[in-house]
């Protein structure tokens, strides 16, 4: 172990960082992973294909907030690596007929590499400056994938169409419901891995970073390392979320991931609580189907209605659906003692 890797082990306010608040209780998982592993049998095709989009949506926040929650670093391009996970996904099943698992993790690699290397000049950026510089990826990245030298790939305006998988081995199931518990796998593994990796040394270099970074300097953490690190594992995990929704919803198109994309991940994140990791999924509902609901309420004024809604959300919650898990705990310990 190196001098520096003491150092961040025994840092003080990466010690601060309670483990539980990473994640739930083992008996609260336990229950949250049986209702997600049953619901499927007991509701329709759609509503299956609306949890499997609950899902991606969940992991891409998720991602987001490894790389804010967890390093300290504002992003609103995080669609651009959502479209070029998709993209990657799409162009291989459909042009060289690669089995879409396998697209997985190659997507993951593509989009370790583009975020890392964002990462790189990005150093010297920080805060709203950082924000601006992301936003400008997001912007850009559709009109990208319409280029004309890369139409023959992906389609140029018209996009591509993905064939949607079959379970394997003859599994009674649809292709909707087995494409939910695939999901769901990759899920769960890229959960545990970002749960693991915010307890590593890793994760708590990350966390002094984005407490005081020129503390963290100094006391030997590599900044550069680890914030390029950051970002190119939350690019990883958000192309693999591109690359599922890009076979759920079995069609890529560049007006598909817009900054409007961007800007619905990271207000996901901070409705699920920024740095708290099972926010994420709570985050992804509320980008899902607080719209619907807003719409359902008034048609024509569905945009006023959504922001009323997000605005009571952050006025009686400030601080996500985590404050909400802290009240409920603080509750239930009371209730205990009683």
């Amino acid at each position: 172990m190196s001098a520096a890797e003491d150092v961040v082990t025994e840092a003080p306010a990466v010690e601060a960082v309670p483990k539980r608040s990473m994640t739930l209780g083992m008996g609260t998982s336990l229950v949250v992973l049986a209702a997600l592993v049953i619901m499927p049998i007991f509701v329709k095709n759609f509503i299956i294909f609306q949890m499997t989009m609950l899902l991606i949506y969940g992991l891409a926040v998720l991602a987001l907030n490894i790389l804010t929650g967890g390093s300290g670093q504002f992003s609103l391009g995080q669609s651009a690596f959502y479209a070029v996970g998709a993209y990657t996904t799409a162009v291989l099943m459909e042009h060289f007929n690669i089995n879409y698992a396998l697209t997985l993790p190659i997507a993951g690699v593509v989009c370790f590499g583009f975020g890392y290397l964002f990462g790189k000049p990005a150093l010297r950026l920080s805060g709203v400056y950082l924000a601006l510089a992301t936003f400008a990826l997001a912007t850009a990245m559709p009109q990208l994938l319409k280029l004309n030298f890369l139409e023959h790939w992906t389609g140029g305006v018209q996009g591509l169409v993905v064939t949607k998988p079959d379970a394997p081995f003859g599994l009674p199931m649809s292709q909707d419901m087995w494409l939910y518990y695939f999901s769901l796998a990759v899920v769960i593994a890229i959960y545990i891995f970002s749960v693991n990796l915010l307890r590593s040394r890793s994760g708590r270099a990350f966390m002094a970073i984005r407490d005081n970074e020129i503390a963290a300097s100094a006391m030997g953490v590599d900044v550069a390392l680890y914030k390029t690190l950051a970002f190119g594992v939350s690019a990883a995990i958000t192309g693999i979320a591109g690359s599922l929704g890009a076979i759920a919803v079995q069609f890529v198109a560049p007006d598909s991931y817009t900054i409007t994309l961007a800007i619905s991940l990271f207000l996901g994140m901070v409705v699920g609580g920024v740095g708290w990791l099972p926010g994420s999924i709570v985050g992804a509902a509320f980008i899902i189907f607080v719209p619907n609901i807003a719409e359902g309420i008034s048609k024509g004024l569905s945009g006023a209605v959504f922001g009323v809604l997000l605005f009571l959300v952050i006025y009686l919650v400030p601080h996500g659906a985590r404050q909400v898990a802290i009240l409920g705990q603080q509750l239930a310990g009371k209730l205990r003692k009683n």
